[in-house]
């Protein structure tokens, strides 16, 4: 693997590990207002 390649790698794993850890870090808050939405016959019996 070329140093291209393993640079590339190595940033592909700290942005992975960055994002875990902000998923697990954040607090974001749940939606506060059910969803409706009407799914027509046509769709579903197909």
């Amino acid at each position: 693997m070329g140093k291209v390649g393993l640079g590339l790698l190595i940033v592909l794993l700290l942005a992975a590990v960055a994002g875990g850890v902000a998923m697990m870090t954040l607090d974001l808050p749940a939606p506060s207002q059910p969803v409706e939405k009407v799914i027509p016959n046509d769709r579903v019996l197909d």
